[in-house]
Parts: C-alpha cells; sequence; structure tokens
C-alpha cells in the first residue's frame, strides 16, 4: 500500500506484462527509507529491440530531474520521451518539488528518492536500469551509484546498471557564476526560500547539511564497475567546464566525458540529437 503525502491511500502497481495494461502509463506515490512520499510516472517502452525483447520488460531509464523541475514539467516529458524510444521510463518529483511530499535539501537526501524509483523500476520487473541525472539530479546520480554498489548488504534492490550524469557539478558550495550565487540566495536566505515556494513550486529545507554529504568528484570512484558517461556543454552558464573534467579524471578508464559544443545547461540546453546518443549509449551499457 502506498499513500500520498496527505496520507490518502493511492492505486498500487504491479509487473506491466499483461496485453492489457503493458503501454499504460502508472501514477503513483513512492514512500523512502525516511518517509517520504515521492510522486512518479512509470511509462512502459513501446518499442521491441532487434532481440524481439519489449522495451518494457528491458532496460528501465530512471530520471533525476535537476533542481526547480518535476515530472510534470515540459523539458522533463521532453527527456522521458526521447528514451522512451529505447526503454520504459520512470521520472518522478524530488522531495519538496512538485507534488512530491517533504522539502529539498539540495542533493542531500535525494538520494533516497532516487532509490524508492530504481527499486520502483526492479519491482516492476526490470532487471536492468540506468539512471540519467541533470544538473542537481546529476550529482545525485552520481553518490546514489556509489552508495548503492552490489558488495552494500542490503542495497541491491536500488542499484543501477549504468550511470549518465549530465551537466552536473563536480564540487559543492560553487559560486563562480552568477546563476549559481542566485541559486544560493535561494537556498540560503528566507527571502530567496519564499520566492523558490511559491514562484518555483519548490520547498526548501530551511537547514544546512549536517552532516556535509560525499561530493560528487568523491562519490565518482565508488561508481566502478558500472559503466558512467558524463555529458557537459561547453557553454554551460552554471558549472565550467573543470567541473566534468574533474568528474572524468576521477572516474579514469571506466567513465566516459562527453563535452557538447554549443550546448548550455541540463534539460533545457540538451537536444534531441544528443538524447538519443545517450539512450543508444545506454542500452549498449546496460545490456
Amino acid at each position: 500500500m502506498r499513500t500520498d503525502p496527505a496520507g490518502r491511500v493511492v492505486r498500487s502497481t504491479s509487473v506491466p506484462n499483461s496485453e492489457t495494461n503493458r503501454h499504460t502509463p502508472i501514477r503513483t506515490f513512492l514512500r523512502t527509507a525516511d518517509g517520504v512520499t515521492i510522486d512518479s510516472v512509470y511509462n512502459p517502452g513501446s518499442v521491441v529491440y532487434d532481440t524481439g525483447i519489449p522495451s518494457s520488460i528491458g532496460p528501465a531509464f530512471v530520471i533525476a530531474h535537476g533542481f526547480t523541475g518535476d515530472a510534470d514539467k515540459p523539458h522533463v516529458r521532453r527527456v522521458a520521451e526521447a528514451f522512451a524510444q529505447y526503454g520504459s521510463v520512470i521520472t518522478f518529483s524530488f522531495r519538496g518539488h512538485g507534488r512530491s511530499g517533504g522539502r529539498s535539501t539540495v542533493g542531500d537526501r535525494e538520494v533516497l528518492d532516487l532509490a524508492a524509483a530504481v527499486a520502483w523500476a526492479r519491482e516492476l520487473g526490470h532487471t536492468r536500469v540506468v539512471t540519467v541525472g541533470f544538473s542537481m539530479g546529476g550529482s545525485v546520480v552520481l553518490r546514489h551509484a556509489a552508495l548503492h554498489r552490489p558488495e552494500h548488504a542490503g542495497r541491491t534492490e536500488a542499484r543501477t546498471d549504468a550511470v549518465v550524469s549530465v551537466s552536473a557539478p563536480a564540487r559543492w558550495y560553487y559560486r563562480g557564476t552568477a546563476p549559481m550565487r542566485r541559486v544560493h540566495w535561494l537556498v540560503t536566505r528566507p527571502g530567496g526560500r519564499l520566492v523558490s515556494r511559491y514562484g518555483l513550486r519548490t520547498r526548501i529545507h530551511r537547514t544546512g547539511w549536517n552532516p556535509v554529504p560525499l561530493s560528487p568528484v568523491e562519490s565518482v570512484p565508488l561508481i566502478a564497475p558500472a559503466p558512467l558517461l558524463i555529458v557537459h556543454g561547453d557553454r554551460d552558464g552554471y558549472f565550467p567546464l573543470d567541473h566534468p573534467r574533474m568528474l572524468a579524471d576521477a572516474a579514469g578508464e571506466h567513465g566516459e566525458l562527453w563535452l557538447e559544443p554549443g550546448m548550455g545547461h541540463a534539460e533545457n540546453a540538451a537536444p534531441d540529437e544528443l538524447l538519443a546518443r545517450i539512450g543508444r549509449w545506454a542500452v549498449g551499457r546496460a545490456g
């Protein structure tokens, strides 16, 4: 049984393996390990691979959106539609975003939200799961993969088989660009949190991190042997190119770095052609 943020019982889920519901989207609220309800949407894939296997039982893409996004935002839906050409897709709203409960911790406890979504994908019958994150979500997929390795007892149901991090920071507290200084104002100032709540539909936790979570660049070496793809635009206005290069250096041989000419920041800047390349990479790496 699952409940929404108000405690109401919502639709339960089942493995979509019948002719009647194989391509029917499922929307539900997942509950995280710390009790937060997460608005989540499952879209079974509609393609059939050359092997004859329908994508509804092939790899599942779990999409981790950026700060102030949610599962219903047009740019998140566009990404979901692009990856639906390569497998089934789960989108969700991080805590404090959209219809999800709780308050945003801007990349800390959001790993629990992603873990719930990945575990749901496996509950739905997917043996291969790819996590794809953008900006804040890009840092979350890196930390999640580091914390849910196969050797971690009790966490294997939320493990990922391949990781894609797009437009992610390498280190915390970066204020080197004007957009990031605006983000820090939203997060750290009461007036900023008020603007975020009513103007951006994003509710931010009032207290800072304690302890400071593992940083993205510290997480990357722990992801191996899962394949890792780091994608970054050379016109990213939030994080300059030293961020993806730091991540790639930390990844070593098990990571790939794509620096995209002319691309800006995160979902809105990712062209359809890039999303298609990511989809093909993920299917090939995840198996």
